[in-house]
């Protein structure tokens, strides 16, 4: 999310086929409070009785056949009896069985994206009452979608639900939505540019623990990497099988291509497996990608047998995930506000929040306050007072990376495609699906829609959306030569939507990891929340939900030692990662 502006292109749907280079746009901008505040006339809440956020269109035809079982998923995968899996459950039945507090706190939370309302989620579990505040009139955050005229969605991103998500896969349990995570399989998929409209991949097998299934999926698999590239790239990685996180820890100073470099590792794994591995993790090259994130990544997937098995939520993040969180936080009394967008945060004399104050002149008052908006937002709104303050000073490293996501209908359906997602292995493109196939409410027998990663960014966040689509085309007639041509020649587009986020997650650049702060701040009463705090899984959206857990147990442990008149304990103390 940029400094200054959250912003989607809300690009109105095309009724019939026409050429992408004559369609007209629509900017939809909803720009940070502290450059321009948003006009509204209403704040929507949330009630019992809401209807939720069902944008009612001309996409009736849609919501008829939202939901069907048409797609081939495979069965959920036994996460339940990983020691992640029971660990990560441990804390979240840690909320529900606090002692009640005699006097709930009124805790008001800013954004509604995973970390806030997840934030919100176990603070209610405590017993407390958190009050969610979410500038936009959509919730999600980094996992908005919205819903075009013709009754289709379009997202911030393409969202992959990974077995290594501990704490996201003990949300959709907790929430009675696991039936909701379409899982594919086991497999990575990978596109050959040498080979134009054919795939390279790699196939876990089932009958094997981690990590000899991921083992002998690289083994197998002898079209991307040489027996000898493998043996050299097995050596580099002996300093990390052997030396354990306090290896991968130091690995921040470096980046991907210095870390391989150092190692022996030939060129070719990167042009074979690390530039499409950190465009996947973090929308950047290896030559920026800290090589932590890598290692982290690999320790995760590799030493969990399911951990790098994948799986697509069936329909819109907003309503499908977002939704059922809102619900559970209204049922124990909390609330959760759309288009409620902060102005400033305003300071009693001593220097903690007096409260704040929002655009419309609301001023939201309570006993606790938590910022879960992205870093590049929080940081326009820290109070002149703090700035110098070095746990709020150190968040000048940690800068968003502009990430776009390009969805296109094309007039027929795709053969060359999968029922997964599929790394693109472009220098435009990170990774992308066939949506008709790998969602059940964007199911369509007859026409594919691709959503697709464009990365890195940067240099295209600000052209045009004619300009992106072009560029995409391009891409795409070397992924699938006999099905689409630049052109159009082949098939045809119906219609696109291009969504641009100008800051998205953290960039995960070398020696920025000493920068994440703690979710408990040095301003008494003040929290943060969000991926880019202090938590083991990096800018994710499992991080993103660990961090509202460890926000919300601090805020519980730091009241409870408050009312049994104990001293409060410094929020490294109250942080297991």
């Amino acid at each position: 999310m940029d400094t200054g502006c959250l912003s989607s292109m809300n690009i109105a749907g095309a009724k019939q086929v026409r050429s992408f280079a004559g369609q007209l746009h629509t900017q939809r901008c909803f720009t940070s409070s502290s450059v321009q505040a948003l006009k509204t006339s209403h704040r929507t809440t949330f009630s019992s009785t809401s209807p939720g956020l069902r944008n009612k269109g001309k996409g009736s035809r849609r919501g008829l056949r939202a939901l069907q079982v048409v797609c081939q998923d495979f069965p959920r995968p036994p996460l339940e009896n990983t020691i992640n899996y029971l660990e990560a459950g441990q804390l979240s039945s840690s909320f529900r069985s606090s002692e009640r507090p005699s006097k709930p706190l009124q805790v008001v939370i800013a954004g509604a994206g995973l970390a806030g309302l997840s934030t919100a989620k176990y603070l209610a579990d405590a017993g407390h009452k958190p009050i969610v505040l979410e500038a936009r009139d959509v919730l999600g955050g980094k996992l908005a979608a919205w819903k075009d005229e013709d009754g289709d969605w379009y997202e911030t991103g393409l969202h992959i639900f990974f077995g290594a998500y501990p704490n996201v896969q003990n949300l959709f349990a907790e929430l009675g939505i696991s039936d909701r995570l379409q899982w594919k399989e086991h497999s990575m998929i990978f596109a050959m540019p040498n080979k134009p409209g054919e795939y390279s991949r790699f196939d876990f097998p089932e009958t094997l623990p981690a990590p000899l299934n991921g083992v002998w999926a690289i083994l197998k698999n002898n079209e991307m990497l040489t027996w000898p590239e493998k043996v050299k790239f097995a050596i580099g990685l002996l300093p990390a099988m052997l030396g354990g996180q306090a290896y991968v820890e130091a690995q921040d100073g470096l980046t991907v291509s210095e870390w391989m470099e150092k190692q022996g590792v030939p060129d070719r794994v990167n042009d074979e497996v690390f530039i499409a591995m950190s465009k996947a993790l973090n929308f950047i090259n290896p030559d920026e990608l800290s090589m932590q994130c890598i290692l982290i990544a690999l320790n995760r997937f590799l030493q969990e047998k399911h951990g790098s098995k994948m799986a697509f939520l069936d329909g819109n993040p907003p309503e499908r995930l977002c939704m059922p969180i809102v619900n559970h936080i209204q049922s124990l009394g909390g609330e959760v506000r759309l288009n409620s967008r902060i102005q400033k945060i305003e300071l009693n004399p001593d220097g903690t929040v007096k409260h704040f104050a929002l655009t419309d002149g609301t001023q939201i008052t309570g006993d606790a306050y938590v910022c879960a908006a992205p870093v590049d937002i929080f940081k326009l709104l820290v109070p002149q007072e703090w700035r110098e303050i070095s746990y709020f000073k150190r968040l000048d490293k940690l800068v968003g990376v502009p990430v776009i996501n390009v969805h296109i209908w094309f007039d027929r359906k795709l053969k060359n495609t999968y029922d997964h997602l599929l790394f693109s292995r472009s220098s435009l493109l990170s990774v992308y699906a066939d949506m008709s196939l790998a969602c059940k409410e964007y199911y369509d027998p007859n026409r594919s829609m691709l959503e697709l990663v464009f990365a890195p960014a940067e240099e295209w966040i600000g052209r045009s959306d004619t300009e992106i689509i072009e560029a995409t085309m391009l891409e795409l007639a070397k992924l699938f030569p006999d099905e689409i041509a630049a052109d159009q020649s082949k098939a045809k587009i119906l219609k696109y939507h291009v969504v641009k986020t100008p800051r998205s997650v953290y960039k995960t650049v070398p020696n920025c990891e000493p920068c994440r702060p703690l979710q408990r701040s040095p301003i008494e009463g003040f929290y943060l929340a969000g991926d880019y705090t202090k938590q083991k899984y990096l800018a994710s959206m499992e991080g993103a939900v660990l961090s509202g857990k460890f926000c919300a147990q601090s805020i519980v442990q730091v009241n409870a030692l408050s009312c049994s008149g104990s001293l409060c304990i410094a929020g490294a103390a109250i942080i297991v990662v």
